[in-house]
């Protein structure tokens, strides 16, 4: 029986099903030689389905890591400007393996990697608000910042929930907080910032869910424990 193309190419770690239908569009995707369409299904034991010429990777074993991101690399698997990729530091786990989420450029920390394309676009999905804590310093701080952070306010027409905004250190007009959201809008916490009269100085992912970056270093990476699957899988 067939399905469609964006999930199997998701399935099987190719691309999230949002990036699938990109390359459906592109011209990237055949089937049996012809060029895919978007909403096109098939079968991968009865169709050869390539991409880009090369036959879609076999159904290998699931793999789910986590990299603490540095700053100055990008998420994009394919970045115009040429700037160095999340992909390239997790790269010698020896799977093709895709970010999940995003962390923009000059933000660093928790970053998840996997091949396995369901359980990522459900983690993906805005339905799914897994709770993420951030360490985040900021510059222009004055009494009453905190209070100013903690608003839930309006992000691309829509409500955001409350976040929670503790104080750890202030000096001057540069602060310490940790922040946690539970949407994770494009470039939440910078803007919520911006709202608040306040610059994002540097901004460190240190949880997402369960899943604790703890005393993992810059760059390095590791394979996410049974526990850490499981509670990924229901979420």
């Amino acid at each position: 029986m067939g399905e469609r193309l964006q999930k199997i190419l998701s399935s099987r770690g190719v691309a999230s099903r949002r990036e699938a239908e990109k390359m459906i569009l592109s011209g990237r995707v055949t089937v049996d030689g012809v060029p895919a369409t978007l909403g096109d299904t098939a079968d991968p034991m009865a169709n050869q389905i390539a991409v880009d010429g090369k036959p879609l990777p076999g159904n290998g074993p699931r793999v789910y890591l986590m990299l603490n991101k540095p700053r100055g690399y990008v998420t994009t698997l394919s970045d115009e400007k040429g700037r160095p990729n999340a992909a390239q530091l997790v790269a010698d786990c020896g799977m093709r393996v895709y970010p999940v989420g995003r962390l923009d450029m000059n933000s660093e920390g928790l970053l998840l990697f996997t091949n396995d394309g369901e359980l990522a676009n459900r983690i993906m999905h805005p339905s799914g608000e897994v709770e993420k804590e951030y360490e985040v310093k900021v510059r222009g701080y004055h009494p009453g910042s905190e209070a100013l952070l903690a608003r839930p306010i309006e992000l691309d027409g829509r409500p955001i929930r409350k976040p929670g905004v503790t104080l750890l250190q202030v000096s001057g007009q540069t602060a310490r907080f940790r922040i946690t959201i539970h949407e994770g809008r494009n470039r939440q916490i910078r803007r919520m910032a911006q709202a608040a009269g306040l610059e994002v100085a540097r901004l460190k992912r240190i949880r997402e869910g369960k899943l604790q970056l703890g005393d993992l270093p810059a760059g390095k990476w590791r394979y996410l424990t049974e526990e850490e699957v499981s509670f990924l899988h229901n979420t």
